[in-house]
């Protein structure tokens, strides 16, 4: 599929001058594939905990399932092409386990190895880059029954099916992300139960964010002994600006705890080999429970180098003291234009966040991962479908990438979520976020204004 010529909205906002990139930089899209690919009875894949969680009554709004989703399993020729139109350089996807590994572990299905094979390969005939990620919420329920992230075993589960897909793509995929997002994983799988599996305890949740980021550093292990030298291993963690509401003690003392929450229960470990230990103690006096996850050897493990950082940026966080237990902190209301997720719109959050990597953590290669947004767009009127609001959030987020460049940052990938609209997990298909509209029913794609000031902007980005 060609894109078609940039409505006026889209040249209007395609005048500020694109950043310069600096050598090796690349333009992408990223897409997950629970929320993409359908086909989840086909070639033996196996079931996962968003299948039985989205066949969960009351879990998913209006009864969403990712059971066709975007029919991408079918039509991945066609979304290749689609993005090969767009001047996309490089396309960040993940591998179903279920695909790979049915019940998490035992028999390899040879046909989910095939499919991504297949997938990487095209993507090189297009002269686009494959990043792939070994996990993107989609565990085997098979493991999940076994008391899945809250078990130590599924740490070494995911160790293995790293090395079986490891050694199969080795050879079409360079570039490898082992875990997404740990944080939703953890607390929002496992603390508030509004993503599968669906747990609400928090002391599972503590167990969980160890177990995600131990399963991080053993498939770290587990790609470079299967990979070639010449390949990359890092971890996405979505990162957020913590802004207390007001400014005084005791809302300074809430963003303390949030940032501790949602940044540095992560960073501090994969960056400086220990828990923050002000959340280590908030959680054992709120909880009742020690945390005791952590083994002898662990944090070596999971503090093991990597070769970049992926970054997922979407906004900041404001915040204000709450009385409810575990953190005492709740949202306050935001200021400015927000999403349709009811996200605050902040660019320079992006900027922050990478600053705050490079000064306070390691100054080391950075993917942005994921920066997007979800808007109602409208109608595709004759084969146009404007979206002033969510083109506007790219282009700022992109001059924020430019800004953190100059700063000093090493960014060298640019992501944008998403490619396509999809299923986009407990809000079903009611929130989209691609560039590329999908109808559901027909399952056309019509890139939107935002995707055709993309494409003019990564090609005047290659020619100035």
């Amino acid at each position: 599929m060609s894109a078609t010529d940039a409505t006026p909205a889209a040249r209007a906002a395609a005048e500020p001058q694109p950043f310069t990139p600096p050598p090796g930089f690349r333009f992408g899209a990223a897409t997950a594939a629970y929320q993409i690919e359908g086909s989840t009875l086909a070639d033996g894949r196996g079931e996962s905990i968003w299948d039985r969680f989205a066949h969960t009554p009351g879990m998913v709004l209006n009864g969403d399932t990712g059971d066709v989703a975007c029919d991408h399993y079918r039509r991945w020729r066609q979304d290749l092409d689609l993005m090969a139109s767009l001047q996309i350089e490089s396309y960040r996807f993940s591998i179903a386990w279920p695909r790979i590994l049915p019940t998490g572990n035992g028999t390899v299905n040879q046909r989910g190895l095939d499919f991504y094979k297949r997938l990487a390969e095209g993507l090189r005939e297009r002269g686009i880059e494959p990043v792939a990620t070994l996990y993107h919420w989609d565990l085997p329920q098979a493991l999940q029954n076994a008391g899945g992230w809250a078990q130590r075993d599924t740490a070494l589960r995911f160790a293995e099916y790293a090395r079986i897909v490891g050694a199969e793509l080795g050879g079409v995929v360079e570039s490898w992300i082992t875990q997404n997002e740990p944080w939703c994983t953890a607390f929002l799988g496992h603390a508030y139960g509004t993503k599968a599996p669906g747990i609400r305890d928090w002391p599972t949740a503590l167990r969980v964010s160890h177990h995600l980021l131990l399963s991080h550093g053993l498939a770290a292990q587990a790609l470079r002994a299967a990979l070639p030298d010449s390949a990359e291993v890092g971890i996405a963690l979505n990162l957020f600006p913590v802004v207390p509401a007001r400014d005084d003690e005791e809302h300074h003392e809430a963003a303390r705890i949030r940032d501790g929450y949602v940044n540095r229960w992560f960073l501090d470990p994969v960056f400086r080999g220990a828990y923050p230990e002000d959340m280590v103690q908030q959680y054992e006096r709120e909880t009742g429970t020690a945390f005791d996850a952590p083994q002898d050897g662990d944090m070596d493990i999971i503090s093991a180098p990597n070769d970049f950082l992926g970054v997922n940026y979407y906004n900041p966080m404001r915040v204000e003291p709450s009385d409810e237990a575990p953190l005492r902190v709740r949202d306050a209301t935001s200021v400015g234009p927000v999403t349709g997720m009811g996200w605050e719109i902040k660019p320079a959050g992006l900027r922050e966040v990478l600053a705050r990597v490079r000064t306070e953590y390691q100054d080391l290669p950075i993917m942005i991962t994921e920066n997007g947004s979800a808007f109602d767009d409208g109608a595709v009127v004759d084969g146009h479908l404007d979206d002033p609001q969510r083109l506007a959030y790219l282009a700022g987020h992109l001059e924020a990438v430019g800004q953190a460049i100059a700063d000093g940052s090493d960014v060298r990938r640019y992501h944008v979520w998403s490619l396509l609209d999809n299923f986009e997990w407990e809000e079903g298909y009611d929130q989209r976020f691609g560039i590329v509209h999908v109808d559901f029913d027909s399952q056309a794609r019509t890139p939107k204004a935002s995707a055709l000031f993309y494409r003019d902007y990564i090609d005047r980005a290659r020619k100035d």
